[in-house]
């Protein structure tokens, strides 16, 4: 296994920073989070036509046929610009559960739309319970007139305001564990009876509460095979907490390289405060944590693309890098000092996206457990 970037994965790399760089400044995002859409749809546009919506789909549907590897490079890149945008819910939480799970119909239809930019989407899977696990799914789907009619309510949708349709996790049998009667449905946002409610969050995301009041859709909504979703969605789960780690590596190294510019240069009692031994310790556990964080997901997205079973990487990723983004971030606080903590200052904008980086897909205590449990504990 080697962790190395190839040239192809290195070329990746430098034209996204180059391209995030002129069209991404921190005023950029400081607009976007004031924006009532949350980011700018031109910028959308251009990032489609340079292929990163369609990166890791088969040529076949429309995308550059790159692996997960590769999106994870591109997404590092993406957290170290702080990229406002509809990638993460469109083409992970969205996209890639068509891909796994979708008819050859559903593929032809929606995989090259998403490519192009044409089409939005987002899951709709977490609820009140805010779990990331079968058991929290309890929207209710009940078959009639062949079709489904969806009741309930879902939390933290990312991007439901601009989505064109939601994938929606539901529960159409109760029979067996948690895990069994899981279904997904395709709803158009538009449907009658969808309501959404914007949530108010620490990133200045787009997060929304979802509600379902007697949604009717046909039998054609259904993806994957009826009852038998969590597996897809699992996979799904560990792909998208995976590519946030490395938006969080990205994040972290930016805060790293802040604090590590402003130690060299910010001077106290006559001598750069990098020189004291304090300063100097937490730059050195800051690029413990960065690289650390970094390696850790790249391996598991290294098993994840080459489709070996990785429940414990995976969780490993994520509970070392949750904490380890949010630590850096902190310690950045504290080099920094007073003028960290202003608001017009940039490193408050990486600190509250580290924060949520820690939540999403599960936190590190949920991790640690699963490791565990991986360890036969």
């Amino acid at each position: 296994m080697d962790l190395s970037l190839n040239e192809e994965q290195e070329l990746l790399q430098s034209s996204a920073r180059d391209f995030l760089g002129a069209n991404c400044p921190t005023t950029h995002v400081r607009e976007m989070e004031e924006d009532s859409i949350g980011y700018s749809a031109a910028l959308w546009q251009e990032i489609a036509d340079l292929g990163w919506a369609g990166l890791m789909f088969p040529e076949a549907y429309g995308g550059a046929g790159y692996g997960f590897v590769e999106l994870c490079v591109l997404m590092e890149e993406c957290g170290r610009a702080l990229l406002p945008s509809p990638f993460h819910s469109t083409v992970l939480t969205f996209g890639l559960p068509i891909l796994l799970a979708g008819s050859e119909a559903q593929k032809q239809h929606y995989l090259p739309a998403i490519a192009s930019g044409a089409m939005l989407g987002t899951l709709a899977l977490t609820e009140p319970s805010a779990s990331f696990e079968a058991s929290g799914v309890s929207v209710r789907a009940e078959a009639r007139h062949g079709g489904y009619v969806i009741n309930g309510t879902k939390l933290f949708v990312l991007n439901a305001h601009t989505a064109d349709e939601l994938l929606v996790a539901v529960r159409t049998s109760d029979e067996g564990g948690p895990e069994n009667g899981i279904s997904l449905l395709l709803v158009p946002c538009n449907a009658s009876g969808v309501e959404t409610t914007a949530l108010s969050t620490i990133a200045s995301d787009r997060q929304f509460e979802v509600s379902f009041t007697n949604v009717e859709v046909g039998a054609e909504a259904l993806v994957g095979e009826l009852n038998q979703a969590w597996p897809i969605l699992k996979q799904t789960i560990d792909h998208a907490a995976i590519a946030k780690c490395s938006e969080m590596v990205g994040i972290a190294q930016v805060a790293f390289d802040m604090s590590v510019d402003y130690a060299k240069n910010r001077v106290q009692f006559g001598r750069p405060i990098g020189t004291f031994q304090a300063i100097k310790h937490k730059c050195a556990d800051m690029v413990i944590d960065v690289d650390g964080s970094r390696f850790i997901t790249l391996r598991a997205a290294w098993m994840l693309n080459e489709g070996l079973e990785a429940p414990k990487e995976v969780s490993m990723a994520k509970a070392w890098t949750s904490e380890a983004c949010r630590r850096v971030c902190a310690q950045a606080h504290q080099i920094h000092g007073g003028i960290g903590f202003t608001k017009e200052y940039d490193l408050q904008l990486y600190f509250r996206r580290a924060k949520n980086g820690e939540v999403f897909y599960g936190d590190a205590d949920l991790h640690r457990e699963v490791v565990a449990q991986e360890m036969g504990l």
